[in-house]
Parts: structure tokens; C-alpha cells; sequence
């Protein structure tokens, strides 16, 4: 087997092992959710917002109709410190199990407690695991409908915006497989975003590497990747290649981040999610590792294309760390900076 061949059948071996691992504004208050309208928030193709679950008082489960998909879609919100205004919104994307599992934002990191004293609308979607929230070009017989570019970038932000009552500025950000996904639908809705953050995605899906990354991520649930994408000489690859159309990112302001996939600070029994399990480090050291060193790769030929582009982006490529939530927690809380400055907070 050649180097190349031995370097995929690795990566194969550790994405199918880390599955287990990990319109216009409306002007009324940004407190409307709490008192329905008869009329509830919809989009032109007839999505809709279904139904509020109020968790507490900062966080609630808004449930949105997706005409696209033909199903509802549960949103988890975090909301404002401050609500007597209206705020921005920082959409949060999950990994590649989509929130449907126990791999989340939520469940690992100190997102809650993180954004406690912070003015900004925080909106998780639970659903498209293995789906790179793209639009698919057809059913999947085991992943079903998928139309997350349709949901994400022109179905769901008119209801947020009428729900929340938000001030219509948007931020996207996400991890591992989401991480190559923010990159697309900023491309996809250039004028949606005013920042990316892109936290160990490939960003490559039109090349050798990044159709064999796509493709094991895909197959980790039994989806057909020809579903999504057709097969690989179909244009739906380049099209939707970020790195290919990088300058559709000009004007957006960026955070990449990725590291070389050696242990790292949070590579000990202490560390976040290794509560001292022997199991659980080596399988963050060693199928951490080699994703994140794939993904590093990835990540550094983003950054060679926006460098050649003259388009500036924030970047951190850490000499150590593997791909695992105490990373991804870390780039949360270094990219909010930029990402709060670009919403205006």
C-alpha cells in the first residue's frame, strides 16, 4: 500500500471510530416568542415556525417547519443577557452526529455558562447528522431528505429574526465536519454572514483528499455520498469546494483554527471528557490525533488560497492538540472576540 493509501485507510479507520467519540427585520420586542402571534413567523416557501418549549429563563426550544425538508426542525436558543433590546445572532453548528447524539455543543463544553453575560441570540439546529448541512441532490435511503443550504441560509433566518426579534446581524460558526460546512454556506449566502468561524474542518471537497474525507464522513451513518454530490466528477464538488470559491468569503471576517493533531494540553486523565477513563484518552490521542492532523492539512491549503487571494482571515494553527471538544471549547471562546466585534457588540 502506498503512503497515500495507508494515510486514507487510517483516516477511514478514525472517522468511522470518532463517530462514537464525538427577509425583514422584525421591529417588535425581543421578547415576542413569550406571547405567539396568531400569525406565527413564516419564510416565503412556507416554512414556519411550529412551537416554543421554554427550558428556563434563558434558554428555549423553538420547533421550525421546514418546507424544504418537510419536517420540524428543533432549534436550541440561548438568549441574551439583555433582552429589552433587539440582539444578534450567532448560529452554532454542531459535528458531524449533528446534535443527535451526545457529541454536542451543549453536552461538552461550557457554552451556557460562556455565553451567560453575553447580548447575543446563540442558535443551534439538532438534526443533519453526516449531512455537511449541504443540500443533497436527492433522498438517501438511510440519511433521508436533506436541504440544510435551503433551511440555513433562506427558510430559518426570517423566523429567528421575526421570533427573537433580533437585529437581522448574523455570525455562523462549527466543528470537524461543520467546520468545512460554515465555509460553504458563507459562500452560499455571502451577504447572510458578517463572520465564519471554521474550527478543524477540511475545507477541500473537490480534490483526491477532500472527496475521500466527505465520503468516509458520509458513509460513518450509511449515507450514499451520490446522493449528496452526485458522483465525483459531478460539479456539485467544485461548487461547492470552498476553498475553490474562497473569494466568495471576501468582505466576511474569518477565524480558522486547526492543530497538528499531537497531544496537547488537553491530553491528560483531568482533561475535558477523559474524567479519568484510560479508553477514552488513547482514543482522543490516537483517532484524535489522526483526524486532526488530516484536517490541519486541509486547513493549511485554505489559508494558502485566501493568502493568495488577498483575503485576510484570523488564524490559529496550534502546534498541539487533537481533534476533541477542549479545542473546539478554546476557539469558541478565542474566536468570540472577532465574531462579537463583527456583530457589532
Amino acid at each position: 500500500m502506498s503512503a497515500i493509501g495507508h494515510c486514507r485507510a487510517l483516516l477511514a479507520v478514525a472517522v468511522i471510530a470518532s463517530s462514537a467519540m464525538f427577509g425583514e427585520v422584525a421591529t417588535a420586542s425581543a421578547d415576542e416568542w413569550r406571547a405567539l402571534p396568531a400569525d406565527k413567523p413564516a419564510a416565503a416557501d412556507g416554512s414556519v415556525l411550529d412551537h416554543i418549549e421554554e427550558v428556563n429563563d434563558r434558554q428555549l426550544n423553538m420547533f421550525v417547519y421546514s418546507a424544504a425538508m418537510d419536517k420540524v426542525i428543533l432549534l436550541e436558543v440561548i438568549r441574551p443577557a439583555d433582552t429589552s433590546v433587539p440582539r444578534p445572532t450567532l448560529y452554532l453548528l454542531n459535528g458531524a452526529g449533528g446534535g443527535e447524539d451526545s457529541a454536542t455543543w451543549q453536552a461538552r463544553t461550557d457554552v451556557v455558562d460562556f455565553f451567560a453575560d453575553k447580548n447575543v441570540n446563540v442558535v443551534t439546529p439538532v438534526g443533519g447528522a453526516y449531512s455537511y448541512y449541504t443540500d443533497w441532490q436527492k433522498p438517501d435511503p438511510v440519511l433521508g431528505v436533506n436541504e440544510w443550504t435551503t433551511f440555513l441560509t433562506e427558510e430559518l433566518p426570517p423566523i429567528v429574526d421575526a421570533t427573537l426579534g433580533t437585529t437581522g446581524a448574523n455570525a455562523i460558526a462549527g466543528l470537524s465536519m461543520s467546520g468545512t460546512s460554515v465555509l460553504s454556506l458563507a459562500e452560499a449566502a455571502p451577504s447572510l454572514y458578517r463572520a465564519v468561524g471554521a474550527f478543524s474542518g477540511c475545507a477541500e471537497t473537490s480534490t483526491q483528499p477532500g472527496r475521500d474525507y466527505v465520503t468516509f464522513v458520509v458513509s460513518v451513518r450509511g449515507g450514499d455520498v451520490e446522493n449528496m454530490w452526485g458522483p465525483y466528477d459531478d460539479p456539485d464538488w467544485v461548487a461547492n469546494d470552498p476553498v475553490v470559491n474562497a473569494e466568495k468569503l471576501r468582505g466576511i471576517d474569518l477565524y480558522i483554527s486547526n492543530a497538528t493533531g499531537l497531544p496537547g494540553v488537553h491530553e491528560n486523565l483531568n482533561g475535558p471528557d477523559v474524567n479519568g477513563d484510560v479508553g477514552v484518552l488513547a482514543n482522543q490521542v490516537i483517532v484524535g490525533g489522526i483526524i486532526e492532523a488530516g484536517t490541519n492539512e486541509c486547513t493549511h491549503r485554505l489559508a494558502d488560497r485566501l493568502n493568495s487571494l488577498g483575503i485576510p482571515a484570523t488564524y490559529d494553527f496550534r502546534p498541539t492538540g487533537t481533534h476533541s471538544w477542549g479545542y473546539w471549547q478554546d476557539d469558541l471562546h478565542n474566536s468570540w472576540p472577532m465574531i462579537s466585534g463583527s456583530l457589532g457588540l
